[in-house]
Parts: structure tokens; sequence; C-alpha cells
């Protein structure tokens, strides 16, 4: 057997060294380690052996095949390298040239303006906060000084589960905060709300940020300041602004805040309805019915709070005409930010 295993390593150092390629060496490998190759046979013979000599013809057998593994994987490399070698040479195009490369994401431009309002917040002492997308209808309304019976809820198409609702502002996050902290506050809640609108100024979901600030002898022209500071920052110094007697549940006073038109510089055109002015957020003193939800004594204590859409302000910072274009996911749009 030790004589035949011999003439099998001649035979195959023969065949080996005259492979041509990868097709022939596939044959050659099932040939000698196939199931039905010669190690395989041998391995069947040494059955018939007495059992003083198995060990020994085992052992052969194993480094024969070990051998002829090692030299099948050295030539596959060589053969592959000779086939990369030749397919290149066989190219049209120039294989030294440098890739083309893959075109990189950028940061969606609802998130853009989001990150840059935080920014300008969190400069101001601002923390921001948190809270869940699904609400009861007490954090999203009742607690918010907006009972059951109250026309105001009509402002806002709400979407119900079951007796919760998705949240239609990020003010319910006021709430839990004000539940759990004492004054003085200084938060921003930015997130996703939900209303049952949708057209090319609205969609079913869109972002919010809702501010908070609670302090001892706060008054209108604190907000006006803070309202003013940001404005400025996210619009540009040369920004004017002026401030519209509103009305909101939670909030009183109550205003609606204003830019100049960013299309027009004021002068009047079809998006501001020729006015010359923008409508851009919603604040106003925070109603002493509110504190009282959440024990704070209004005597002592008294706050501001604002709230604006992202969508909106990145519209009018990036003179976009369609509020879809954020979500459609259209290549051609958002490659320019």
């Amino acid at each position: 057997m030790i004589e035949k295993l011999k003439q099998h390593q001649d035979d195959f150092d023969a065949l080996i060294s005259k492979v041509p390629s990868l097709k022939e060496l596939k044959q050659l490998r099932s040939d000698f380690l196939g199931k039905k190759g010669c190690v395989s046979l041998m391995l069947n013979e040494m059955r018939s052996l007495p059992n003083d000599q198995k060990p020994l013809a085992g052992k052969h057998i194993n480094a024969f095949k070990q051998n002829v593994t090692t030299l099948i994987q050295e030539k596959t490399l060589l053969l592959e390298k000779k086939s990369d070698l030749t397919s290149s040479s066989s190219e049209d195009f120039d294989t030294t040239l440098p890739g083309r490369g893959s075109p990189s994401g950028s940061i969606h431009p609802i998130t853009q303006v989001m990150d840059e309002i935080i920014t300008i917040f969190f400069s101001l002492g601002f923390k921001v906060e948190e809270g869940p997308e699904i609400e009861s209808d007490y954090y999203n309304f009742e607690a918010l000084n907006i009972p059951k019976d109250h026309p105001a809820r009509d402002m806002q198409d709400t979407f119900y589960i079951g007796e919760d609702v998705l949240r239609t502002h990020t003010s319910p996050v006021q709430i839990h905060v004000m539940e759990n902290h004492p004054p003085p506050l200084r938060i921003i809640a930015p997130g996703k709300v939900f209303r049952c609108d949708s057209d090319v100024s609205h969609t079913p979901m869109f972002h919010q940020i809702e501010g908070l600030m609670v302090d001892k002898t706060l008054s209108f022209g604190d907000l006006k300041g803070v309202m003013n500071i940001f404005l400025h920052e996210i619009f540009g110094q040369q920004t004017k602004t002026r401030f519209r007697p509103s009305f909101f549940p939670f909030t009183c006073p109550s205003a609606e805040v204003d830019i100049e038109c960013v299309m027009c510089s004021g002068q009047g055109c079809r998006v501001c309805s020729k006015t010359g002015w923008l409508e851009i957020l919603g604040c106003g003193m925070v109603d002493p019915a509110v504190f009282k939800f959440v024990d704070y004594d209004p005597e002592e204590w008294s706050g501001f709070a604002f709230g604006l859409g992202i969508e909106r302000v990145a519209m009018l910072k990036y003179a976009i005409n369609d509020i879809r274009l954020f979500f459609e996911n259209d290549i051609r749009f958002l490659k320019q930010f």
C-alpha cells in the first residue's frame, strides 16, 4: 500500500504541474479527494489490512491527503491571480483609474432645522425633555385647561386610539415635567405630533417644539425677549417681528408672533397674502389654572410657554412651497441639503 501511495503522489505531482485552469484543477481535486477519489479508495483498502498494519497505513494516507490538499490550495491561488491579470488586460477601460465612489447622504432638512433650534434654546439655558407620542386625554387636553366640552378641542383634529390619543402637540411633556420637578424650570420639548390634516401646508404627522419657562416674577416682556432672540438667530438679525393678541386655553394673555415675510421682505406677495407678515409661532403666559393641575402656586410662580412647527420654519428658511416634499424621499430634493 505504501508503494501504491508513492505512485499516486508521483501521478498527482505530474498532473498538477500541467493543470491549465481552475476548471481542470477542480476536476483533479475530485479525482483525488472526492467521495470516489483516490484517497477514499485507499481508505477502503486499508480496512482489509491486518490490524497491526492499519496504523502505519493510515498515517501515510493522511500525510498523502494533506499534501494533496496543500498543493491544490497553492495552485488555486496561482491560477486565480493569473485569471485576474488576464481579465484586467482584456478590459475595454483603464483599471488604474480611481473609482467613482458612492454618493454620501446628508442630514434631513427637518432634522437640521430642529437641531439648530435646539442649539439656540440650549444656549439660553433650556433643557431638552421628551414624552410619549400616545397620550391620555387628561395630559393632551384636560391638564392644559381644555376640558371635554371646551370649543378649543375643535381646533385640533385628533387621532383617537380607544380612550387615548396621538398627541396633537408636545405641550403634554410640560405637564409631565412639572408633575415631577419643582420650579424653577426652563425646558423645550421637541418631537412628532399628529393631526387629521393633509394638504400642501399640512401633514398628518409633523414636528413641533414647545417651550416652557417657570420662575418668580417672569413677565410678558421676558417672553418677548426670548422670542425675539430666537427669531433673530434662526432668520437673521435683520428680521422684524410683531406680537398679535390671540387665544390659547393654556396661556393668558396669549399672542401670535409674526415675522416680516422672508419672500418679499415685507413688500407683500402671494406667500404672505399681500400683508408683508408671516405667522411663525404661538406663545403666552401660562394660565394659573394649568399650574393648579401640577400643584404649583400661581401666587408664587409665573411662567410663559411657546410652540412652533419645525416644518413651517424649514419651509420659510429654505423657501420650500410644499410640505409634502419633506416626506417623499426624492433624492433630487434631499441632496440640496
